[in-house]
């Protein structure tokens, strides 16, 4: 087996190369050119909330207000950073990036992947350091893994070490109080992950970047989640060689079938995903044009495998997708009107 780096020597390799975000946004603040008050009674204990020589109805100015934090990290010399889609999300907002030695880069967002937490970001620059990238599938229960990051926004490249416990995880990804998406496949690790954290790697004990930190579980002990860092891979591949993220699309809405909803509807199986409509007016089970419908799917047929493995919760069409490619062929065994028959699939972008 080969022989591995310690934790310090992982820990040296990769930080010159894990960044700060911050997040900004321009606000309207009083603007103070003195302090006309000064030498009144109570000057010391006016109200915290009003600056001392602030006179209702004075002039404003706009002001760049830092309001969150995150991490990320070089990927490639020329200025590529990874990090999460969350980190990134607010439309209105400006973004910076402040390297291991203190230097702060306006950043510019290449691309957001709407199936995975992942976004990928560029600075002007060259030379950068960078965290080589490992294999997220040869990954194995207890093996040891370290993260950095900027925890709780505040302290960069904070370090915590730990174990991969647990793989393949699913859970909610959560955007205030409403569900963004839900993460597939995730990496569970007992190492910590605090706010601020997330974007920044996952690494092994031989300095690589198996994962991007995520996701942590509030009320629960050293349970953290990274996305497995084999998911951006491609994601990366598309914005080098194409500039944008290449998304494939299959074009229909459907309704997972488990043992409630098959005993309901009085389903001849207990698996596989129902073609059908949400029920909103206008809405279509198969949208015109698209992969599914050349292909001929229809509504109401019940898509029972992908490439011979059956569909069900833990295995459903989002996951077909996400480890697809556009221009890939998908096989769907379809249950329709009591028989079995088969479709090809060819995906497009979308």
């Amino acid at each position: 087996m080969e022989s591995e780096f310690s934790v310090v020597q992982a820990v040296k390799k990769v930080s010159p190369a894990v960044v700060s975000i911050s997040i900004c946004r321009n606000f309207l603040t009083p603007e103070i050119a003195s302090r006309p008050f000064a030498g009144e009674p109570f000057d010391d204990i006016l109200s915290p909330f009003i600056p001392l020589g602030y006179q209702e109805g004075g002039p404003m100015k706009e002001q760049k207000v830092r309001i969150g934090g995150g991490s990320g990290f070089f990927v490639d010399s020329s200025g590529i950073i990874l990090t999460n889609k969350h980190v990134v999300s607010v439309e209105d907002a400006t973004y910076e990036v402040t390297t291991a030695d203190e230097k702060t880069h306006p950043v510019e967002i290449l691309a957001r992947d709407p199936l995975n937490d992942i976004a990928i970001l560029r600075v002007e620059g060259s030379d950068f350091p960078v965290v080589p990238l490992g294999n997220s599938s040869k990954l194995e229960l207890g093996q040891p893994v370290v993260t950095i990051g900027n925890a709780l926004g505040e302290f960069q490249n904070t370090v915590s070490h730990g174990i991969i416990s647990g793989l393949s995880r699913f859970l909610p990804a959560e955007a205030g109080a409403e569900i963004a998406e839900q993460l597939r496949g995730v990496i569970q690790t007992d190492a910590s992950i605090n706010p601020g954290n997330s974007g920044g790697p996952l690494i092994n004990l031989s300095g690589e970047a198996i994962g991007v930190n995520a996701a942590v579980i509030f009320g629960a002990a050293n349970i953290g989640f990274a996305i497995p860092i084999n998911n951006a891979k491609h994601d990366l591949e598309d914005i080098l060689k194409f500039g944008r993220i290449r998304t494939p699309f299959l074009g229909l809405r459907y309704l997972l079938i488990n043992d409630a909803v098959s005993e309901r509807n009085n389903f001849p199986v207990n698996y596989g995903a129902l073609v059908i409509r949400e029920g909103i007016p206008g809405d279509m089970a198969v949208l015109p044009n698209s992969p599914a419908a050349n292909a001929g799917i229809r509504e109401m047929d019940i898509l029972l495998e992908c490439n011979n493995q059956r569909i069900h919760a833990k295995n459903s069409l989002f996951d077909f997708l996400r480890k697809s490619s556009v221009g890939d062929t998908l096989i769907f065994k379809i249950l329709r009107e009591g028989e079995e028959i088969t479709r090809k699939v060819h995906l497009k972008e979308r």
